[in-house]
């Protein structure tokens, strides 16, 4: 797992804050309740935001390694050369639903 106490704090802070803030992002006021405060718009602001930076990065680390295997294959056998791009644009695809979740919580 993780060593470092430092590491294991920032990840449980960030583990938390991934948790915590879409929830508060889709609260809204009941029926008959009290117009929503700023901090709603806020939390939304900064989950959708977190939801479009986690997933980019995440496609970007994922098509690093896809990359740099796909490097090293087509060097040996030039005949997958189609298997190595399809598999290089499928990460784009994490990064496309973290666009739509960020566009859903923004709009929510």
């Amino acid at each position: 797992m993780i060593d470092n106490k430092l590491a294991r704090k920032v990840f449980g802070s960030a583990f938390v804050a991934t948790m915590v803030v879409p929830a508060m992002a889709f609260a809204q006021a009941a029926e008959g309740a009290a117009p929503v405060d700023y901090r709603v718009g806020v939390a939304k602001a900064i989950a959708a935001g977190a939801s479009m930076s986690v997933s980019a990065l995440a496609a970007g680390y994922a098509q690093a390694k896809i990359g740099s295997a796909g490097a090293g294959t087509l060097a040996e056998r030039p005949e997958v050369a189609t298997n190595i791009i399809v598999l290089q644009a499928l990460p784009e695809i994490i990064a496309l639903l973290g666009f739509v979740i960020a566009f859903m919580i923004g709009t929510a």
